[in-house]
């Protein structure tokens, strides 16, 4: 019996320090989110029923920089439904798996599985054909997940959403989506490498659909680096220019 409880209580002290050591390991991969450099790290950029959009030209690292953001709410125990209009489930998972082997690289391969089985549950992935999209859809199929107990996301990434004619409409629906569950949402918006923006850097087509959005941030590369800048939302919070590596997505040092 004496053995026993001595067994038992070894094991909870084995418990507790793996417990601080994840813990500790959690902060870590958060101070190598870009976020951090953005002023955030235990904190939200928007408000849960706000929307926030990231802007670059195709092939800059929209989706990537949408997983961080979303890896930096999971971090943070928070589970994130990723919506994609173009990338099927095994290349969004793809996105996951590469964004999180990169900001976990000092760590080895059983301390990263690890990790990695603890964060995994608190995302969801749902693909969409562009043209079978709809909010009504899309929020049919999400309270589907929460009233049968199965996920029940804090924070949403739509990746791949057309910014045209027709968004201002969707994204009011979207809104009123977000606003109802206490949602923050992010989304992926395709620019131009060299067409005209206002004084605040937004695109003309986006200045309807920018008093939607809490937060904006743009993604521009220049000479074989991407900067990261926030229009909207955020300027306050920028420590410097924040710089990222295009072969990760990462930080530069």
């Amino acid at each position: 019996m004496l053995l026993s409880l001595k067994q038992e209580q070894s094991a909870s002290i084995l418990y507790l320090r793996d417990r601080e050591y994840y813990y500790m390991v959690k902060q870590n991969l958060l101070l190598r989110n870009p976020l951090r450099s953005l002023g955030y790290i235990d904190e939200d950029i928007i408000p849960g029923g706000s929307l926030g959009a990231v802007l670059a030209p195709a092939g800059v690292g929209k989706t990537a920089f949408l997983v961080q953001i979303a890896l930096h709410a999971m971090l943070r125990g928070k589970n994130v439904l990723h919506v994609s209009l173009h990338d099927q489930l095994s290349k969004v998972e793809l996105w996951y798996k590469e964004i999180f082997e990169h900001l976990a690289a000092e760590y080895d391969a059983a301390k990263k599985a690890a990790i990695w089985e603890e964060l995994s549950p608190r995302r969801f992935i749902m693909s969409f054909r562009v043209e079978g999209f709809s909010v009504p859809t899309l929020e049919e199929r999400m309270t589907d997940l929460i009233e049968q107990g199965i996920f029940l996301p804090k924070l949403m990434v739509v990746d791949g959403l057309k910014f045209d004619e027709t968004a201002e409409k969707t994204l009011s629906a979207i809104a009123c989506l977000a606003s109802g569950r206490s949602m923050q949402v992010w989304f992926s918006v395709h620019t131009h490498r060299h067409e005209e923006c206002g004084s605040q850097g937004i695109p003309p087509y986006l200045r309807g659909t920018a008093e939607l959005l809490s937060a904006i941030i743009k993604l521009q590369p220049q000479d074989g680096e991407i900067f990261v800048e926030g229009l909207k939302g955020m300027n306050d919070h920028q420590q410097g220019p924040l710089i990222l590596d295009p072969a990760t997505m990462l930080l530069k040092k």
